[in-house]
């Protein structure tokens, strides 16, 4: 695909500066990677050194200082980025129908436009709505619920009775309404907790690959819309997370664990169960969640405290070898003062 500066400037609603609106661009690429017939972004603190890019053109914030290149200002730099890869990569092409080879049970409801490709099975009483694409191999159990327009990627599992809401991605290896974790120990031997409830994911989520999503022991494990959540995470039977969280690799959340809206997991955070966490949090990366996390914190470390109280701790902790010396004089110097008045 080739789009001239021009056509890109009105594509994003942005202005150009110092460019010649026919100068072709031939593709989008990050910083560091791109050419001189492709296009990138950047932001603070990274504007000034965007000159040293090889990219024909840059997509730059209205208020950064900025000379040297063909330039296109706009509000958000990195929507804008987002648009323009959207534009240079358009969506996968999947033949709309399904395959002989995949299996639909007879008592199955498929909406319009639906793709299901070979391998693909869709289990008795599950509804797949309009527009929604399943790849091979996915696995759609019985009276499971899919909404409009959903991609689920090969090799996805969704178990029975779970509910899809309508433009969310299951990536590769995600695992919606495997078992809880959950078992009664008598007498040294561990019996299962039959697991009865399912999970509900709402409108526009993401959930990356080989993230496991547990059933309810009874009622549901709920995943709010517009929540993204990345690979290799663990989310707890009965967990609920809020609208609009993101929930970076390796995070681990233990059962009936309650997150508000808007909250940030960074990577390999981990809780325990049956908290509660506010709206409006970040954890920072490996932070242990101990206990309940009031709206709008900012927390770090093991277990998760306030950032600016663990990065007090932290300062401290790399003190400790000075201190020891500091310590390791004062003895001597307290014992030379001893062997003094003997």
């Amino acid at each position: 695909m080739e789009k001239t500066l021009g056509e890109l400037a009105v594509f994003l609603n942005g202005e150009m500066e110092g460019a010649n609106p026919d100068f072709i661009v031939k593709g989008v690429n990050g910083l560091e990677e791109a050419t001189a017939e492709q296009i990138s972004f950047a932001v603070p603190p990274n504007v000034e050194a965007a000159g040293l890019s090889a990219a024909g053109a840059l997509v730059l914030p209205k208020d950064a200082e900025f000379t040297g290149k063909p330039v296109i200002r706009v509000e958000n730099p990195r929507a804008a980025f987002a648009k323009l890869l959207a534009l240079f990569r358009p969506p996968e092409e999947v033949t709309r129908g399904v395959s002989e080879y995949a299996f639909i049970d007879p008592t199955a409801t498929i909406g319009k436009d639906v793709a299901v490709l070979p391998f693909a099975y869709v289990g008795g009483g599950a509804v797949i709505g309009d527009g929604t694409v399943i790849y091979p191999h996915v696995y759609v159990g019985r009276h499971v619920k899919i909404g409009e327009n959903c991609v689920l990627y090969s090799c996805v599992t969704v178990r029975e009775g779970c509910v899809i809401g309508n433009r969310t991605i299951l990536q590769a290896g995600a695992v919606i309404g495997g078992d809880g974790f959950g078992y009664i120990t008598e007498n040294g031997k561990h019996s299962k907790v039959l697991q009865v409830g399912n999970v509900v994911i709402g409108d526009d989520v993401e959930i990356g690959n080989n993230t496991c999503i547990d059933r309810a022991t009874v009622e549901s494990t709920i995943i709010g819309s517009g929540t993204k959540i990345d690979n290799l995470v663990h989310l707890g039977h009965n967990d609920i997370l809020g609208e609009n969280c993101m929930v970076v690799a390796q995070v681990g959340l233990s059962g009936s664990t309650t997150v508000g809206n808007n909250v940030t997991f960074a990577g390999q955070v981990g809780s325990v169960g049956h908290i509660h966490i506010g709206s409006n949090c970040v954890f920072a990366a490996r932070s242990g969640i101990t206990n309940n996390i009031p709206d709008d914190s900012i927390c770090a470390g093991f277990p998760a405290r306030p950032h600016r109280d663990w990065l007090k701790q932290e300062v401290q902790l790399r003190r400790i070898g000075t201190i020891n010396d500091r310590l390791k004089a004062l003895e001597k110097l307290v014992a030379s003062l001893q062997s003094e008045k003997k």
